[in-house]
């Protein structure tokens, strides 16, 4: 069993991943507001700069996890992704990491790996 997190920097693209990632065979799949230290540090203003600033509009990420029975599916997930995102090697796309995991209970039809 492995476990993919990715975290999605187009929040207007989620949809169309989920249905890439159920179309390359993932069955569930966890989805999270996010946000990264980036975004963060852009936000801090002096506020006397932010008072009339209406154009500060926090952007977030959405970061879906996942888990799936073995490294085939893993780079099926990959490529459904990059499917919708584009390479995400190139900025403003995407983080996607995968990893194995040792135990796993409670996922529907699956036992311990």
């Amino acid at each position: 069993m492995y476990m993919i997190l990715f975290v999605l920097d187009d929040p207007d693209q989620l949809m169309e991943v989920l249905d890439a990632w159920q179309a390359a065979g993932i069955r569930g799949a966890t989805i999270l507001e996010s946000t990264g230290i980036n975004r963060i540090n852009r936000l801090k203003l002096p506020m006397r700069y932010a008072y009339f600033n209406q154009s500060i509009v926090e952007e977030g990420h959405i970061t879906l996890i996942s888990i799936v029975p073995d490294e085939t599916t893993v780079q099926k997930c990959l490529e459904a992704t990059e499917s919708v995102t584009g390479d995400l090697d190139l900025p403003n796309t995407g983080v996607f990491a995968a990893w194995q995991l040792a135990t796993v209970k409670g996922v529907p039809g699956e036992s311990e790996a």
